[in-house]
Protein backbone atom coordinates (compact mmCIF):
# COMPACT_ATOMS: atom_id res chain seq x y z
CA UNK A 1 0.00 0.00 0.00
CA UNK A 2 1.47 3.29 -1.30
CA UNK A 3 1.29 6.19 1.18
CA UNK A 4 0.77 10.12 0.04
CA UNK A 5 4.26 11.75 0.53
CA UNK A 6 4.08 14.65 3.18
CA UNK A 7 4.34 18.04 1.30
CA UNK A 8 7.15 19.94 1.66
CA UNK A 9 5.82 23.21 3.02
CA UNK A 10 3.98 20.77 5.88
CA UNK A 11 7.17 20.17 7.84
CA UNK A 12 8.08 24.11 7.80
CA UNK A 13 3.86 24.79 8.88
CA UNK A 14 4.79 21.89 11.72
CA UNK A 15 8.15 23.77 12.98
CA UNK A 16 7.05 27.39 12.61
CA UNK A 17 3.77 26.39 14.60
CA UNK A 18 6.09 24.68 17.26
CA UNK A 19 8.45 27.82 17.38
CA UNK A 20 5.43 30.35 17.71
CA UNK A 21 3.71 28.30 20.89
CA UNK A 22 7.31 28.95 22.46
CA UNK A 23 8.20 32.62 21.29
CA UNK A 24 4.28 33.70 22.47
CA UNK A 25 4.08 31.93 25.85
CA UNK A 26 5.39 34.60 28.47
CA UNK A 27 7.43 32.67 30.49
CA UNK A 28 9.95 32.52 27.33
CA UNK A 29 9.62 36.09 27.34
CA UNK A 30 10.12 36.56 30.75
CA UNK A 31 13.13 34.46 30.73
CA UNK A 32 14.59 36.53 28.28
CA UNK A 33 14.08 39.77 29.75
CA UNK A 34 15.62 38.69 33.27
CA UNK A 35 18.91 37.64 30.67
CA UNK A 36 19.18 41.11 29.40
CA UNK A 37 18.73 42.58 32.59
CA UNK A 38 21.49 40.35 33.81
CA UNK A 39 23.78 41.26 30.79
CA UNK A 40 23.48 44.67 32.30
CA UNK A 41 24.08 43.66 35.30
CA UNK A 42 27.16 41.94 34.33
CA UNK A 43 28.41 44.67 32.46
CA UNK A 44 27.87 47.14 35.19
CA UNK A 45 30.06 45.21 37.65
CA UNK A 46 33.01 44.71 34.90
CA UNK A 47 33.11 48.42 35.20
CA UNK A 48 34.80 47.84 38.81
CA UNK A 49 38.40 46.32 38.61
CA UNK A 50 38.68 44.86 41.53
CA UNK A 51 35.97 42.40 40.92
CA UNK A 52 35.97 41.88 37.70
CA UNK A 53 39.72 40.90 38.41
CA UNK A 54 38.66 38.98 41.12
CA UNK A 55 35.75 36.89 39.27
CA UNK A 56 36.88 37.00 35.29
CA UNK A 57 36.49 33.53 35.35
CA UNK A 58 32.81 33.82 36.29
CA UNK A 59 31.77 36.93 34.76
CA UNK A 60 33.24 35.68 31.42
CA UNK A 61 31.13 31.89 31.54
CA UNK A 62 27.96 34.59 32.20
CA UNK A 63 28.61 36.36 29.45
CA UNK A 64 28.71 32.90 27.22
CA UNK A 65 25.62 31.97 29.02
CA UNK A 66 23.74 34.85 28.05
CA UNK A 67 25.29 34.71 24.81
CA UNK A 68 23.83 31.30 24.57
CA UNK A 69 20.24 32.38 25.25
CA UNK A 70 20.07 34.92 23.16
CA UNK A 71 21.12 32.87 20.28
CA UNK A 72 18.96 30.14 21.14
CA UNK A 73 16.46 32.93 21.03
CA UNK A 74 17.25 34.08 17.89
CA UNK A 75 16.78 30.25 16.49
CA UNK A 76 13.28 29.98 17.70
CA UNK A 77 12.52 33.58 16.52
CA UNK A 78 13.01 32.76 13.08
CA UNK A 79 12.06 29.12 13.22
CA UNK A 80 8.18 30.86 13.83
CA UNK A 81 8.76 32.52 10.26
CA UNK A 82 9.99 29.30 8.86
CA UNK A 83 6.62 28.86 6.55
CA UNK A 84 7.18 32.44 5.53
CA UNK A 85 10.95 33.31 6.18
CA UNK A 86 10.34 37.11 3.92
CA UNK A 87 8.03 38.17 6.98
CA UNK A 88 10.66 38.12 9.53
CA UNK A 89 13.27 40.30 7.61
CA UNK A 90 10.12 42.84 7.52
CA UNK A 91 10.22 43.00 11.00
CA UNK A 92 12.64 46.11 12.06
CA UNK A 93 12.77 44.57 16.06
CA UNK A 94 13.79 41.05 14.55
CA UNK A 95 16.65 42.82 12.15
CA UNK A 96 18.19 44.45 15.08
CA UNK A 97 18.27 41.18 17.00
CA UNK A 98 19.81 39.61 14.29
CA UNK A 99 22.10 42.50 14.24
CA UNK A 100 22.95 42.33 17.52
CA UNK A 101 23.47 39.04 18.30
CA UNK A 102 25.13 37.51 14.82
CA UNK A 103 27.58 40.23 15.58
CA UNK A 104 28.90 38.48 18.91
CA UNK A 105 29.99 35.87 16.59
CA UNK A 106 32.56 38.26 14.21
CA UNK A 107 36.11 37.53 14.18
CA UNK A 108 36.89 40.93 14.16
CA UNK A 109 34.19 41.91 17.42
CA UNK A 110 35.12 39.18 19.32
CA UNK A 111 38.56 40.87 19.40
CA UNK A 112 37.94 44.53 19.53
CA UNK A 113 37.01 44.76 23.45
CA UNK A 114 35.40 48.51 23.37
CA UNK A 115 33.28 47.44 20.04
CA UNK A 116 32.05 44.46 21.70
CA UNK A 117 31.14 46.18 25.20
CA UNK A 118 29.06 48.39 22.87
CA UNK A 119 27.37 45.79 21.12
CA UNK A 120 26.31 44.13 24.44
CA UNK A 121 25.38 47.58 25.88
CA UNK A 122 23.12 48.05 22.56
CA UNK A 123 21.49 44.43 24.25
CA UNK A 124 19.70 46.87 27.07
CA UNK A 125 17.79 48.28 24.21
CA UNK A 126 16.16 45.20 23.25
CA UNK A 127 14.19 45.17 26.71
CA UNK A 128 11.82 47.54 24.43
CA UNK A 129 10.60 44.67 22.64
CA UNK A 130 9.51 43.15 26.28
CA UNK A 131 7.92 46.70 27.45
CA UNK A 132 4.88 48.11 25.35
CA UNK A 133 5.48 51.46 26.66
CA UNK A 134 9.06 51.54 25.86
CA UNK A 135 8.67 50.44 22.57
CA UNK A 136 6.12 53.18 21.87
CA UNK A 137 8.52 55.95 22.94
CA UNK A 138 11.05 54.57 21.15
CA UNK A 139 8.85 54.66 18.02
CA UNK A 140 7.89 58.15 18.97
CA UNK A 141 11.43 59.41 18.94
CA UNK A 142 11.96 58.05 15.63
CA UNK A 143 8.83 59.33 13.85
CA UNK A 144 9.82 62.59 15.66
CA UNK A 145 13.30 63.04 14.00
CA UNK A 146 11.94 64.34 10.41
CA UNK A 147 10.40 67.16 12.48
CA UNK A 148 12.89 67.53 14.87
CA UNK A 149 15.47 68.02 11.79
CA UNK A 150 13.13 71.03 10.83
CA UNK A 151 13.21 72.50 14.48
CA UNK A 152 17.17 72.41 14.63
CA UNK A 153 17.43 73.59 11.32
CA UNK A 154 14.69 77.03 12.51
CA UNK A 155 17.03 76.89 15.82
CA UNK A 156 20.10 77.09 14.40
CA UNK A 157 18.65 80.04 11.65
CA UNK A 158 17.28 81.93 14.76
CA UNK A 159 20.39 80.92 17.22
CA UNK A 160 22.61 82.45 13.91
CA UNK A 161 20.37 86.24 13.28
CA UNK A 162 20.43 86.87 17.26
CA UNK A 163 24.44 85.58 17.55
CA UNK A 164 25.11 88.43 14.60
CA UNK A 165 23.30 90.79 16.31
CA UNK A 166 24.91 90.05 19.79
CA UNK A 167 28.33 90.70 18.24
CA UNK A 168 27.71 94.13 16.77
CA UNK A 169 26.07 95.26 19.72
CA UNK A 170 28.57 93.76 22.74
CA UNK A 171 31.54 92.63 20.44
CA UNK A 172 33.82 95.43 21.94
CA UNK A 173 32.16 96.05 25.26
CA UNK A 174 31.86 91.93 26.12
CA UNK A 175 34.32 90.18 23.81
CA UNK A 176 34.08 87.37 26.16
CA UNK A 177 31.21 86.18 25.32
CA UNK A 178 30.72 87.85 21.81
CA UNK A 179 33.76 88.42 20.59
CA UNK A 180 33.10 86.37 17.31
CA UNK A 181 29.73 84.91 15.93
CA UNK A 182 30.90 81.11 17.72
CA UNK A 183 31.15 82.27 20.60
CA UNK A 184 28.61 84.67 20.58
CA UNK A 185 26.61 81.69 19.27
CA UNK A 186 27.64 79.40 22.16
CA UNK A 187 26.84 82.38 24.99
CA UNK A 188 22.95 82.03 22.76
CA UNK A 189 22.80 78.84 23.47
CA UNK A 190 23.58 78.68 26.89
CA UNK A 191 21.14 81.03 27.59
CA UNK A 192 18.38 79.11 26.11
CA UNK A 193 17.41 77.24 29.02
CA UNK A 194 17.56 80.27 30.77
CA UNK A 195 20.31 79.88 33.29
CA UNK A 196 22.26 82.95 33.70
CA UNK A 197 20.06 85.08 32.03
CA UNK A 198 19.87 87.55 34.57
CA UNK A 199 23.34 88.21 34.76
CA UNK A 200 23.95 88.68 31.20
CA UNK A 201 20.94 91.23 31.53
CA UNK A 202 22.66 92.79 33.92
CA UNK A 203 25.36 93.11 32.10
CA UNK A 204 23.85 94.21 29.11
CA UNK A 205 22.22 97.04 30.93
CA UNK A 206 25.44 98.34 31.42
CA UNK A 207 25.83 99.27 28.18
CA UNK A 208 22.69 99.79 26.43
CA UNK A 209 18.69 100.29 27.83
CA UNK A 210 17.76 98.87 24.33
CA UNK A 211 19.78 95.40 25.16
CA UNK A 212 17.11 94.09 27.17
CA UNK A 213 14.69 93.87 24.10
CA UNK A 214 17.53 91.77 22.72
CA UNK A 215 17.96 89.16 25.64
CA UNK A 216 13.86 88.94 26.02
CA UNK A 217 13.15 88.68 22.29
CA UNK A 218 15.55 86.06 22.26
CA UNK A 219 14.03 84.29 25.73
CA UNK A 220 10.83 84.50 24.37
CA UNK A 221 11.01 83.24 20.85
CA UNK A 222 14.12 80.93 21.84
CA UNK A 223 13.30 79.26 24.94
CA UNK A 224 8.92 79.31 24.64
CA UNK A 225 7.86 79.10 21.51
CA UNK A 226 10.89 77.15 19.82
CA UNK A 227 10.79 74.72 22.50
CA UNK A 228 6.71 74.72 22.50
CA UNK A 229 7.40 73.73 18.99
CA UNK A 230 9.19 70.65 19.74
CA UNK A 231 6.84 69.35 22.24
CA UNK A 232 4.37 70.12 20.08
CA UNK A 233 6.35 67.99 17.44
CA UNK A 234 7.07 65.03 20.44
CA UNK A 235 3.82 64.66 21.38
CA UNK A 236 2.29 64.31 17.81
CA UNK A 237 4.61 61.49 17.42
CA UNK A 238 3.54 60.16 20.36
CA UNK A 239 0.00 59.94 19.64
CA UNK A 240 1.07 58.55 15.96
CA UNK A 241 2.66 55.67 18.04
CA UNK A 242 0.04 54.59 19.74
CA UNK A 243 -2.40 54.34 17.09
CA UNK A 244 0.67 52.03 15.02
CA UNK A 245 0.76 50.12 18.06
CA UNK A 246 -3.10 49.52 18.48
CA UNK A 247 -3.33 48.55 14.83
CA UNK A 248 -0.74 46.29 14.97
CA UNK A 249 -2.77 44.86 17.79
CA UNK A 250 -5.98 44.92 15.90
CA UNK A 251 -4.17 43.17 12.75
CA UNK A 252 -4.67 39.31 13.14
CA UNK A 253 -1.62 37.35 12.76
CA UNK A 254 -0.50 36.19 9.22
CA UNK A 255 -1.87 32.34 8.55
CA UNK A 256 0.83 29.64 9.60
CA UNK A 257 0.55 28.26 5.89
CA UNK A 258 -1.00 28.76 2.59
CA UNK A 259 -4.05 28.60 3.28
CA UNK A 260 -5.93 30.36 6.61
CA UNK A 261 -6.56 26.93 7.99
CA UNK A 262 -3.05 25.40 7.33
CA UNK A 263 -4.39 23.11 4.63
CA UNK A 264 -2.18 22.80 1.58
CA UNK A 265 -4.20 24.30 -2.00
CA UNK A 266 -3.53 20.85 -3.78
CA UNK A 267 -5.15 18.61 -0.87
CA UNK A 268 -8.07 20.97 -0.30
CA UNK A 269 -8.94 20.25 -3.59
CA UNK A 270 -8.43 16.96 -3.66
CA UNK A 271 -10.77 16.41 -1.31
CA UNK A 272 -13.58 18.38 -3.07
CA UNK A 273 -12.76 16.16 -6.25
CA UNK A 274 -13.56 13.30 -3.70
CA UNK A 275 -16.55 14.64 -2.69
CA UNK A 276 -18.00 15.21 -6.01
CA UNK A 277 -17.39 11.55 -7.27
CA UNK A 278 -19.03 10.35 -3.74
CA UNK A 279 -22.17 12.50 -4.46
CA UNK A 280 -21.98 11.28 -8.45
CA UNK A 281 -21.72 7.84 -7.35
CA UNK A 282 -24.43 8.21 -4.97
CA UNK A 283 -26.99 9.99 -7.08
CA UNK A 284 -26.52 7.35 -9.69
CA UNK A 285 -27.30 4.79 -7.28
CA UNK A 286 -30.45 6.60 -6.30
CA UNK A 287 -31.68 6.42 -9.96
CA UNK A 288 -31.02 2.80 -10.14
CA UNK A 289 -32.99 1.97 -7.11
CA UNK A 290 -35.79 3.95 -8.41
CA UNK A 291 -36.10 2.61 -11.85
CA UNK A 292 -36.44 -0.69 -9.82
CA UNK A 293 -35.01 -4.13 -11.75
CA UNK A 294 -35.40 -4.67 -15.38
CA UNK A 295 -38.55 -7.32 -15.45
CA UNK A 296 -40.80 -4.91 -13.02
CA UNK A 297 -39.99 -2.39 -16.07
CA UNK A 298 -41.62 -4.79 -18.62
CA UNK A 299 -44.35 -5.74 -16.20
CA UNK A 300 -45.19 -2.08 -15.57
CA UNK A 301 -44.95 -1.45 -19.40
CA UNK A 302 -47.56 -4.59 -20.53
CA UNK A 303 -50.19 -3.43 -17.30
CA UNK A 304 -50.16 -0.33 -19.02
Amino acid sequence: MMTVPEPAGRGRMKLAARCRVATEAPAFGMVVFCVILLNAGLMGVETYSGLAEEYRQVLRAAEECCLVVFSLEMLLRMGAYADRPKAFFQDPWNLFDLAIVVSAFVPFVRENTTVLRLLRLARVLRTARFLPHLRILLIAVGRSLPGTASFLFVGALVLYVYAMVGWVCFADSDPQHYGSVGRAMLTLFLLTTLDGLTDAVRAGLQISRLSIIYYASYALLASFVLVNVLIGVVLNSLDEAREIEAEADRVPPPAAGPDADGTDVRERLATARRALDEIEASLAAADRHAAGPPDRQLESATRT
